[in-house]
């Protein structure tokens, strides 16, 4: 029991730090746009801070398996998102005329598929030595392995992605 309980807690904690990441980032990035330059760099050392804290929780957790068993793990959640999740939400935000709302579950939704579509690759890849590039789209997250004249999800230039 005791040990399901620390368990669970874990997980509460990995949570909780990895959204207190997104969240100090997106407040450095505002911070950064209205030129709090001092406020922006805090905000960023605590987004760092917390993601320390999410990775040694996860970890303790025995979360991080080997790197097949992570692939096919991000794309069961990947999947998940895509064909489950976000459809869901898209329904509810049009019901409730949330354009916004609609738009970045739109997004987020095609780039969740593009996403399963390339673990699925690298799982099927795993042993290959050359080296692959990625490429962000840094609008809506979709994933290529080519700059593209745009993206396919959101439109956005070829030229803006992101390599990595």
């Amino acid at each position: 029991m005791e040990a399901q309980k620390t368990q669970d807690n874990l997980m509460a904690a990995f949570a909780g730090e990895s959204q207190a990441n997104r969240k100090y980032l997106a407040f450095s990035k505002k911070a950064e746009a209205e030129g709090k330059g001092n406020a922006a760099k805090l905000f960023k050392a605590a987004a760092d801070a917390e993601t320390l804290h999410a990775l040694k929780e996860f970890e303790v957790a025995g979360k991080i398996a080997s790197t097949s068993d992570n692939l096919k793990s991000a794309i069961a959640g990947e999947t998940h998102e895509f064909e489950k999740m976000y459809p869901g939400f898209i329904e509810i935000a049009q019901e409730e005329g949330n354009k916004e709302a609609v738009i970045a579950f739109m997004f987020a939704m095609k780039a969740e598929e593009a996403h399963a579509r390339l673990y699925k690759k690298a799982l099927e890849g795993l042993d290959e030595t050359e080296e692959v590039f990625y490429y962000l789209c840094p609008i809506c997250g979709n994933i290529e392995l080519a700059v593209p004249g745009k993206c396919c999800v959101c439109g956005t230039p070829g030229e803006k992605f992101i390599q990595y």
